[in-house]
């Protein structure tokens, strides 16, 4: 029976929660998280949760926005079977295409509740087999003496890969990097600039990096992402993979950067373009041989599982960046997939998700 599979009902309220310290990028701060939670249930019982997480500062979206948004659409979703999950995506994109975390939130309790009601986890959803997955940990935008503190920290927890945040000072970012090399032998270091910088002062920082012989891994975002001849002056001017994030906003961007060759690595977040085209444009890379990155906005473990499903599942993915329940407070419990060092072990999630949010 198909009836079975329709939505009975959708619920929305909000997601709050201290985060253990700011959350600094170049483009903004989050000092707290307040992101809209979906809970959806089908016609036998079947419950699946979807969440946005607004990043106001990055995609312009609001918390108000999100929620009369929902609010708005789930009407329009009662009696729409969940297996028409493609059908569902495109209403949705064509309904709020301005609020792609909202469009995440549905497509992600959809796609929960219908892999719970077919007794099968998500990641199977997405692919035969489960990949391993390691996450980083991120350094965010800071003062030198607050840097060492993390990395030691995160060190001794067992991170062996640090996401370093710069885009405002570079003297100040150098000193920092120089530091995670001191302090975390024999790791990986990504930089993510988050369009803080330049072309001419990106360049300029690559030479920096050279001279203090600061090994970094991968270049995330290094110029505003409309500089698109920025973007493809960077990547051709090192050896290091730069990555396209906030430039890569949805699959049309993704087109673009894949088919003008702008960068080696894209990075896939659920919340820049919904789950679906999330899925459509880590197809769309794997197919052209660009690497990808899977990575989050300010999500608590609901949100950030759903996306390490979606890598696991797939694989292809070199470079992991799903650490945000690290800077939740109490962001770990109730995740029992994720370990204090940063490994995702989806084995052990057998329908769905696996990850039923505290308020319910």
């Amino acid at each position: 029976m198909t009836g079975d599979r329709c939505i009975k009902k959708i619920s929305i309220s909000l997601l709050k929660a201290e985060l253990i310290q700011p959350f600094r990028t170049a483009l903004g701060t989050h000092d707290y998280l307040e992101n809209v939670l979906l809970a959806l249930e089908l016609e036998d019982g079947t419950k699946g949760w979807g969440e946005a997480a607004v990043a106001t500062h990055i995609t312009g979206e609001t918390l108000k926005q999100t929620q009369d948004n929902l609010d708005r659409i789930k009407r329009e979703f009662i009696g729409e079977r969940v297996d028409q999950y493609l059908r569902i995506s495109n209403r949705l994109h064509q309904s709020i295409p301005s609020n792609p975390c909202a469009i995440a939130a549905v497509e992600t309790a959809v796609l929960d509740s219908l892999t719970r009601h077919q007794q099968m986890p998500l990641w199977r959803f997405f692919g035969r087999h489960l990949r391993r997955l390691k996450s980083d940990i991120t350094i965010v935008l800071a003062d030198l003496k607050e840097t060492e503190v993390s990395v030691r920290k995160y060190y001794r927890q067992g991170f062996r890969t640090f996401k370093v945040k710069i885009g405002r000072d570079l003297d100040l970012d150098i000193k920092r990097l120089l530091a995670v090399k001191r302090l975390a032998p024999k790791s990986r270091i990504y930089v993510d600039a988050n369009q803080g910088y330049t072309a001419e002062e990106m360049i300029k920082f690559l030479k920096l990096l050279k001279e203090n012989d600061v090994p970094v891994a991968l270049l995330e975002q290094p110029v505003p992402k409309d500089d698109w001849d920025g973007l493809r002056k960077i990547a051709r001017s090192t050896t290091i993979p730069v990555c396209a994030d906030e430039s890569a906003g949805s699959y049309d961007d993704a087109v673009k950067i894949i088919k003008k060759k702008l960068v080696s690595v894209i990075n896939i977040k659920i919340m820049k373009c919904g789950l679906i085209h999330a899925w459509k444009v880590a197809q769309l890379a794997k197919a052209h041989e660009v690497k990808l990155m899977i990575g989050g906005m300010m999500e608590t473990s609901l949100a950030m599982t759903a996306s390490a499903h979606l890598a696991a599942g797939m694989g292809g993915f070199d470079y992991i960046d799903l650490d945000t329940p690290f800077f939740v407070k109490g962001g770990l419990k109730g995740n029992p997939y994720l370990s204090s060092d940063g490994e995702y072990d989806l084995r052990k999630a057998k329908t769905g998700i696996g990850i039923i949010p505290e308020k319910e």
